[in-house]
């Protein structure tokens, strides 16, 4: 039996918790799969040696089935191959719990689209991220201005309000 509680001790603590990103008074709507990348340049810091700065994402988004279904980009936006579509702002954060990927985020949706499957998205959460990081070197004055792609997965947990 404590060999049973310990495997399983061991296997939570690699489990991370949404309830901090987890929006009140919403329930889910879709969970969507973005494939892309996070887009990176090497900029000039004030009183630091250059660094790379967040330019903006680049992903495609797949329902359920793996259907291509959407568009993730600058902004950030998502949007449907309905036309619909919202824009979003951070409202919290928190560190991926797996090593070199970025941020799980909870998002505050704005819509600005037409109707369509987004239109009452209220929130948005990203999770289960992996990759996206900006590199660790290769940003110097002889690079600045220079742009780099770095693949990342993530899922969205699109949320809307509680009838």
């Amino acid at each position: 039996m404590a060999l049973i509680a310990s495997a399983l001790a061991a296997a939570a603590t690699g489990c991370a918790s949404t309830s901090a990103l987890t929006p009140a008074d919403e329930v889910p709507l879709m969970t969507l799969a973005a494939h892309g990348v996070q887009i990176y340049e090497c900029r000039a810091a004030q009183g630091a040696a250059p660094a790379w700065a967040f330019v903006a994402p680049e992903a495609d988004l797949f329902d359920g089935t793996g259907r291509r279904i959407g568009k993730h980009g600058a902004g950030p936006f998502w949007q449907h191959e309905d036309g619909s579509r919202f824009t979003g702002t951070v409202r919290s954060r928190m560190d991926s719990p797996r090593a070199g990927a970025i941020p799980w985020l909870l998002l505050t949706a704005k819509n600005d689209g037409p109707a369509g499957a987004f239109a009452r998205v209220s929130s948005v959460q990203r999770i289960e991220t992996v990759g996206g990081q900006p590199p660790a070197d290769g940003c110097s004055a002889g690079a600045l201005g220079q742009r780099v792609n770095i693949a990342y997965r993530a899922d969205y947990v699109l949320h809307v309000p509680r009838l």
